[in-house]
Parts: structure tokens; sequence; C-alpha cells
């Protein structure tokens, strides 16, 4: 029976900056680390994973969040204080906040949440469970 999404797969051009910036984050939302082998890593939360994976098979040598296809995946982060903390924490871990004259309220008056790219274009939404 259907119950939602399964997992992610996310092609990086480097393992090594993925794991900089995801391997961070993703442990920092309680997710768990599930696989590892050489050319890639996930981690899983609940039912659904997430991989990054620096794969042979590329046909580019960069990810851009403005061209089709994925522009950014969106997770749940906790409070406000929660998404407080990642947002100060981030650069540290080759995150940059975006839109940062509207931040937290970039999505809106009733949306608290963060914007962040990583070092290979990448975004994440992390959203505030409690506004």
């Amino acid at each position: 029976m259907p119950d939602g999404l399964h997992h992610v797969e996310l092609w990086v051009p480097s393992l090594e900056r993925a794991l900089r910036s995801w391997g961070w984050l993703l442990p920092a939302l309680r997710w768990q680390q599930y696989q590892d082998w050489p050319a890639g890593r996930s981690w899983r939360l609940g039912g659904t994973y997430l991989v990054v994976e620096q794969s042979p098979a590329l046909t580019a040598d960069a990810h851009e969040r403005r061209r089709p296809g994925l522009n950014h995946l969106a997770l749940h982060a906790g409070t406000r204080g929660d998404v407080d903390r990642l947002v100060t924490a981030a650069p540290a871990h080759d995150w940059t906040l975006l839109f940062p004259e509207r931040h937290p309220y970039a999505g809106g008056p009733d949306h608290y949440a963060a914007y962040l790219e990583n070092g290979d274009s990448f975004e994440v939404e992390l959203v505030a469970g409690d506004g």
C-alpha cells in the first residue's frame, strides 16, 4: 500500500563536499546513517531515506537548482529555535543562508523557515513546525 516518499537520491559532483554539508545537516535533523559505500552514503528517517552519491554515470559536473529538475528539499526542522540554531551552525558546514533580507519569513509571513544552499548549489528549506 502506498504511504509516502520512499527515498530521494542526489547525485553530487563531490562526495567529500556532500558529506561536509549533508553529513552534518541530516544527523542534526535526527536522520540516522543508513548505508555507506565508497561512492555514497544514505540517511534514514522513518520509512524514508536520502542518498548522496558521486556516481560514475554523471553527465555534468555541477548541479544548478534553477534549471529544470530538483529545486530544493523541504525538511521538517523542529521548532523556531531549532531552525535558528541550524542557521547559526550552517556556515561551518558549507551552507549559506539564502534570502537573508527576508529570513525567516522568505516563504511568507506565516511560514517560519530557513533556506540554505550548499557549495554544490543544492538548496534545503528547513521548516519550523511551530509557526
